[in-house]
């Protein structure tokens, strides 16, 4: 299936973006990174903060690289990467850099993707049963549910989507696909709501199973994984990592990962006494921050969003 995008179409509000611009602590002639470009909210402000500095944005979307194209043709502080977050370390060097004073990444699905009917990202809105970030790339939501097996299926479910339903869900898609292929979000949706016995009445059934495969198919939280090591080893002392996560799966992965660089290790921990201790290697700023009431009334997708900030030590 061959997908074209049109900006106008769907708009993206960028979430926390002013925390987020303060947190990365910008200097005018800094080399910073958005790992997650969307449609360039973040990237927009940061550039107005740089003055002899550069910008590099990375996106898998060919509809973000599109976006950044028309946005920021012939900045000559901004270059474009267009890949997965977690080849950071190529997109940097790509743009003639070897260390950057800064990464941010907002992780997740963008509002484009989701309101996009087309790109199968949502249940509340009948498309082609997709959930790719790169629909020219890989396996599409649709084919993941017609060769997984029942035991992958359940496993996902339970473990990205955390529902408590997932082998009955997956036991029905199954029987569903048996008689018919699965191919479109209304279809896949309508099968998980008949599956489930009790209904949420606050969250359509279908909404923890949809995220499970997402995650899935992208292999989202592999790549989180994968780029906040490599974000790390490109910072330079005093540079900032910032991430804003909108989930427990991902938030937890973040948690994780600065805690372990902000702690002493000990390197020899058989021994009586800690002898042979590496020290910290990442600061943590400030609390966990959360969007503010007046942003969530605005912006729904704000609600669950978490934003954790950590600064590179000499």
């Amino acid at each position: 299936m061959k997908f074209s995008f049109t900006m106008s179409n769907f708009q993206h509000i960028s979430v926390l973006l002013n925390e987020a611009i303060d947190a990365l602590n910008i200097q005018p002639t800094g080399i910073y990174v958005d790992g997650t470009f969307g449609r360039g909210g973040h990237s927009s402000e940061i550039l107005k903060k740089i003055e002899s500095g550069h910008l590099i944005s990375i996106d898998r979307d060919p509809a973000a690289k599109q976006c950044a194209e028309e946005k920021f043709k012939g900045n000559s502080h901004f270059s474009f990467y267009a890949g997965c977050m977690s080849e950071i370390k190529n997109a940097v060097a790509q743009s003639g850099f070897e260390k950057v004073d800064g990464v941010l990444l907002d992780i997740g699905v963008s509002s484009p993707q989701l309101d996009d009917a087309d790109r199968g990202f949502s249940f509340m809105k009948d498309g082609p049963l997709d959930m790719r970030m790169n629909p020219e790339m890989g396996m599409s939501a649709a084919d993941w549910v017609a060769e997984s097996s029942f035991e992958t299926m359940a496993s996902v479910f339970r473990e990205f989507g955390e529902e408590k339903f997932s082998g009955r869900i997956a036991n029905h898609i199954i029987k569903s696909r048996d008689i018919a292929p699965i191919t479109t979000t209304h279809q896949l949706a309508a099968i998980i709501a008949e599956a489930v016995p009790f209904k949420d009445k606050h969250k359509h059934p279908a909404t923890r199973v949809f995220q499970a495969i997402r995650i899935a198919v992208n292999e989202e939280l592999t790549e989180l994984s994968k780029t906040l090591e490599a974000a790390y080893s490109m910072l330079k002392p005093g540079g900032r990592l910032v991430v804003i996560s909108f989930h427990s799966l991902e938030d937890r992965i973040v948690k994780n990962f600065m805690n372990y660089y902000a702690k002493p290790k000990d390197l020899m921990p058989d021994l009586p006494v800690a002898q042979f201790v590496e020290a910290p290697t990442l600061k943590l700023i400030s609390k966990p921050v959360k969007a503010s009431d007046e942003e969530s009334l605005n912006n729904p997708r704000a609600r669950s969003a978490i934003m954790r900030i950590a600064e590179k030590l000499p």
